[in-house]
Formats: structure tokens, sequence, C-alpha cells
């Protein structure tokens, strides 16, 4: 099979002309570095819950997902290696904007707040405190960049990328989904406090819901009961590796391995944030 792209985190396999392999690693990134280890069933545990997601928005809006059992999938990948990491999905002319949306105030959303009373340009009350709930979800977007940093961009800048038919519809599409899954995910005491979305057009200039779907690595989960506004919160997601790396001052590049310890906290996080919000033993 013909590789054709090699992300931080996914494999993505050309099958034949209207299909791709997506394989999900057990590589993690930190801060736009692929760190040097590697959590332990990781990449399936992204597979199954972007699954899981992608079932429960379907009649919200269409998505990209053929299968994720091995036996639909090309020969050369019927093998445990790949099995519950990989996904043969619709190839989508995908759309070169990062639908981010933001629920609560947290991150570099805060950082922002704290400094001019803005996020990504977009003007919020005055009084906000760390990690509270925003009136309304916000619509946050970004570039798709292929090396270093996403940039910020504004709606208009979306328009004016895309035109302003299909912004609205990336920006409306992007916030009803969050808000439907939000809700469910509150009835299994998770905040999702924000998240990104990735979209595409199919063979009919239909949207389409690609890549992977409130993940851990896509999303900030917090465990409602103990939330608390006016702090950083506990988290389901990678957010606990990133504060380890920010709190011993390790370096990303160095290549030096990370604690075991670390490392078993951090996919205990992944598997809890998998059980908790499917319901399903992993």
């Amino acid at each position: 099979m013909k590789k054709i792209s090699s992300g931080k985190v996914r494999e993505i396999y050309e099958v034949d002309d209207d299909k791709l392999l997506l394989v999900v690693s057990d590589r993690i990134s930190a801060f736009d570095y692929i760190l040097p280890s590697t959590v332990p069933n990781k990449g399936k545990i992204l597979n199954q819950i972007s699954k899981f997601w992608f079932d429960y928005v379907k009649d919200i809006i269409p998505n990209h997902v053929i299968s994720i059992d091995s036996k639909d999938f090309p020969t050369e990948f019927q093998t445990p290696e790949f099995e519950g990491r990989s996904m043969l999905v619709k190839k989508l002319k995908m759309i070169p904007v990062e639908c981010i949306v933001r629920g609560y105030i947290t991150g570099s959303g805060w950082k922002s707040y704290q400094s001019d009373g803005t996020v990504c340009g977009i003007t919020l009350p005055e009084g906000l405190q760390e990690s509270q709930k925003l009136p309304e979800p916000i619509f946050t977007p970004t570039t798709k960049a292929s090396e270093g940093h996403d940039e910020n961009i504004s709606f208009d800048e979306v328009c004016n990328l895309i035109g302003k038919d299909l912004a609205e519809k990336l920006r409306d599409k992007t916030i009803e989904i969050y808000k439907a899954c939000a809700e469910y995910a509150l009835t299994k005491g998770v905040i999702i406090a924000d998240t990104k979305f990735e979209f595409g057009l199919d063979e009919n200039g239909n949207l389409v819901l690609g890549d992977e779907v409130l993940t851990p690595d896509s999303s900030r989960f917090w465990p409602a009961d103990d939330y608390e506004v006016g702090r950083g919160q506990k988290s389901f997601d990678k957010q606990y590796i990133r504060d380890w790396i920010k709190s011993t001052g390790y370096n990303p590049e160095s290549g030096v391995p990370i604690p075991k310890d670390v490392i078993d906290t951090t996919s205990k996080k992944y598997i809890e944030a998998y059980e908790v919000l499917t319901g399903k033993k992993f």
C-alpha cells in the first residue's frame, strides 16, 4: 500500500482512488514535538473513541468511516499489528481549517482573555474566571500547519479562504456537534471544555466529518465531580503529560525517555476516558 502521510500520531495509506486507511499509532506529541516514549494502547483508544463519536453524531452530519473491522481492510492490513487501531475511510477533499470550539475558558484562551479580554479576537464578557463556562460556545478556527504551530485566524479570514457559505456551515456544524456531545458527556460525568474537528467535501460537494472526533488528543475532558471555577482542572486527556513537562522542565527535543510512571498514568487516563464516555470496558 502507498503511504501518503505520516503525522505526529497517524499513518495514512491509500487503498484505492476513493478510500484511505488511517492507522493510529501509540506515539504521543506535546508542544508540537513527538515524544520519545510511546503510550501503550493509545492508538486503539483514539481509534475506538472516534468511532463512538462518529456514530453518535451521524444524524447531525455524515462522516468518512467505512469500517474499523480488519476483515474489511486490504489483506496486507489484516494482521494483529493493525487490529483495533485502524479505520477504513472515504477519501475526502479536506478543508484547510482546524475547527476549534471552546465551551469553557482555559489554556491559551484564558491567557489571551487575561491580557485583553478576548479569545482569538472574540470579545468576551468581563469578569470571567479560569475554567468558567462561556455563555455560548465560540468558534476559534486555526490554519492547518503541516509543520510547527497552527495559526489562529478570524472567521472573516476563513470566509476569504473557503467562501462565506462554506465557512458558515463549518462554524454552525462545529458548534452543533460540540453541543450535542458535551450534553451527552455531562450525563457521564465528563465536561468537554474544548475540542477540534476537521471536515472535508465528498465527491458531491457535501460537508463530511473526518479525521478524529473528541479524543483525548483533540479535546480537554474534565471530571465534572471535581470541577471548580477559578483554577486549572484535572483531566482525562494528554494535558497531564503537558503539565508534567512544564513542571519538570523536561525538554521534548532531548530524546530522553519519559519515566515509566508518567507513561503508565497517561495510559490509564486514556483508558478511563474511553470507559467513562462509551460505557464499555477496554
